[in-house]
């Protein structure tokens, strides 16, 4: 696949993801309608790989404090939709090495006296740089907060030449984790479809701090409207590609060994029987409309307490099943979740930690 984007738009805007020729034709169409003037950038796609984050302030060229934290969700979802963990939990300690590196090289080669951001990629070790601004980026206040170093203090501190300390080495070796979670109002846009992609929806964010990932990435889901499924109520599952259905085994599995009902349409239902997990097929939306194990008839009858429906393809947005999938999720205030990593990542969380087991802390209690 190819990444197709429009010069000079912001947050992606018109960007999209082609998978194939004619998807590719159509649109350059609509990207020449955005920007007639300037020309169009097309790049290579890079699937399953890791987004990383590296924010810092420099002096003279000297990086004098920084934060690498990573996405939940591979690329392809806008850093400003996606599930931020900080500090960087699953990683390698040679990315993170080499990240170090390429960010001091850069940061020296371009002189830098304040803030900057870096977004990396990295897969089975490679690390390429998709874009350094010199600017704040919306995760400086997230990894001061949970670092408990106010970057903007020093980066405006170096910019006006006045004194600022300097952090040790320990500031950086924290015991506690940050997840900052997006919110997003797809209840308030009539028809819109849910999905997320390299152009950005989310409205709003949230930052938590836990002991663990779990905690809190628990924390954060909660805060931005998710709830802990009920066992009186089943989880629906409609995986897309057979790449996802793999991906969410291990989630579907922890439900199944927690007593949760489990739900999926047919293909997925499928391949979770045959993998030992128990789960009940349901008709998808143009199947025997009306009927009982309807999808739309039982989100209609808020059957389902969780709803992961993962598509198979992110282009195609007409009146499709998933979508109708998807639409009714949120039109019944179902919580849904379209991607197989944060889905799993959720899944596992709230299998290990109860609601009661949250603890509930001061900011100032993390040190």
């Amino acid at each position: 696949p190819v990444l197709v984007r429009p010069s000079y738009v912001l947050s992606g805007a018109a960007m999209n993801v082609c998978y194939d020729e004619e998807e590719l034709e159509n649109f350059l169409k609509m990207a020449a309608e955005v920007s007639k003037e300037y020309p169009v950038v097309v790049s290579q796609f890079l699937e399953n790989t890791k987004e990383i984050e590296f924010d810092a302030v420099a002096q003279n060229g000297e990086v004098v404090e920084y934060a690498i934290s990573e996405h939940v969700e591979f690329a392809g979802v806008h850093s400003g939709d996606a599930t931020l963990v900080f500090p960087a939990q699953k990683i390698y300690f040679a990315t993170a090495r080499r990240i170090k590196k390429i960010s001091r090289q850069i940061a020296k080669e371009l002189n830098i006296s304040g803030p900057f951001n870096i977004q990396f990629l990295a897969r089975n070790n490679e690390v390429k740089v998709i874009e350094c601004n010199l600017r704040a980026s919306r995760s400086f206040p997230f990894v001061s907060k949970v670092l408990k170093r106010n970057f903007i203090e020093t980066a405006t501190r170096i910019m006006l030449d006045a004194p600022y300390s300097r952090p040790d080495k320990s500031a950086f070796d924290i015991d506690w984790i940050g997840v900052k979670a997006s919110q997003f109002s797809f209840s308030r846009l009539h028809k819109a479809d849910p999905v997320l992609g390299v152009d950005m929806s989310s409205t709003g964010e949230v930052g938590c701090i836990g002991d663990d990932f779990s905690e809190a990435l628990m924390s954060a889901m909660i805060a931005t409207g998710f709830k802990i499924p009920s066992k009186d109520k089943g989880v629906m599952f409609s995986s897309g590609a057979m790449k996802s259905k793999v991906d969410l085994l291990d989630a579907s599995r922890a439900l199944f060994a927690q007593g949760y009902k489990i739900y999926a349409t047919a293909g997925t239902a499928a391949f979770l029987n045959a993998h030992g997990v128990d789960t009940t097929p349901v008709y998808w939306p143009d199947e025997k409309p009306g009927a009982e194990n309807n999808v739309m008839k039982m989100i209609a009858d808020h059957k389902f307490d969780l709803i992961v429906n993962i598509p198979k393809n992110h282009t195609k947005r007409e009146l499709t099943n998933g979508y109708r999938i998807r639409r009714g999720a949120i039109d019944h205030n179902i919580p849904l979740i379209t991607n197989a990593r944060l889905a799993g990542a959720f899944i596992e969380a709230f299998c290990e930690l109860k609601l009661e087991d949250i603890q509930i802390k001061s900011w100032q209690e993390y040190k």
